[in-house]
């Protein structure tokens, strides 16, 4: 693995959102504190991370922002958290949250994670990986409408549109909210997101707007296919369900080594099929 001789990048979570359409689960519990298998939604994402060797955190909070960080710092004592306050989260969008954390992610690479996502840690794996500077993980079998934000990329898997009002025809699939950004691009993609957030009717803006932008520009973005591994976005009661189901045991910080064997033992107790 790249990461364990190279310094990992830095896990970029955006956690602002108010998660009004979980109510009333979400009454009187920050979306992200919501136990999915046994495991806080937020804990499972930091322990992938920490399994795939990633130790330095920004977390971009807004609604209920102090019960955060109070599980964060209780969960998970002595690692470096650096957090960011989006005091407009009531009138604002991931676009603006992801902005805020421009000065503390200073020059490195980073994964941006949307902390309602739970997913398989081989995906983080996978993006981890991959040689590709700019890496946005895309999940062919999904049902593409109005909601999702739909890819299209070439043959070499090099983005060319992405963004909600792209045709569901021509899509490959759809982003799922994980992307590993390089240090170049995301001065670039900063700069963006300020020229968006200087109009106030771009404040309600996803970040995929400003990747949007910058593909237009000729930046690239690599499309992962993830597709097969399991994830889930979590926006509704139904979304919960689903992830509880998908995900039924709570979460485990396991070393790459170990999964590496867990693998290899389970294809050994595959049932082998002959030709």
């Amino acid at each position: 693995m790249r990461y364990e001789k190279h310094r990992a990048p830095i896990a970029v979570i955006l956690a602002a959102g108010i998660g009004s359409r979980l109510s009333p689960l979400t009454d009187n519990c920050p979306k992200s504190l919501l136990s999915v298998g046994g495991s806080i939604i937020l804990e499972r994402m930091i322990r992938n991370c920490l399994s795939c060797g990633m130790s330095q955190f920004i977390l971009v909070l807004g609604h209920r922002a102090d019960e955060i960080k109070k599980f964060v710092d209780k969960t998970f004592r002595g690692i470096r958290v650096t957090y960011v306050i989006n005091d407009r989260y009531r009138e604002t969008n991931t676009g603006y949250s992801l902005m805020l954390a421009a000065k503390a992610i200073g020059t490195s690479e980073y994964v941006k994670f949307d902390a309602d996502v739970v997913f398989d840690i081989k995906i983080l794996r996978q993006v981890l990986d991959s040689d590709h500077e700019n890496v946005l993980c895309i999940d062919r079998n999904i049902a593409l409408e109005d909601e999702e934000f739909k890819v299209i990329a070439n043959d070499q898997m090099q983005v060319l549109e992405i963004g909600k009002s792209v045709d569901p025809k021509r899509a490959l699939g759809e982003s799922i909210g994980i992307e590993k950004i390089s240090a170049g691009t995301g001065a670039l993609l900063f700069t963006e997101l300020s020229e968006m957030m200087e109009s106030r009717e771009n404040l309600q803006a996803y970040y995929e707007a400003a990747y949007a932008q910058l593909v237009n520009k000729g930046t690239q973005f690599h499309a992962l296919d993830i597709s097969g591994l399991n994830w889930t976005e979590i926006d509704t009661a139904k979304d919960f369900a689903a992830a509880n189901t998908m995900f039924g045991s709570p979460v485990t910080t396991i070393s790459r080594s170990q999964q590496k064997a867990l693998d290899e033992a389970a294809e050994k107790a595959a049932p082998q099929t002959h030709v």
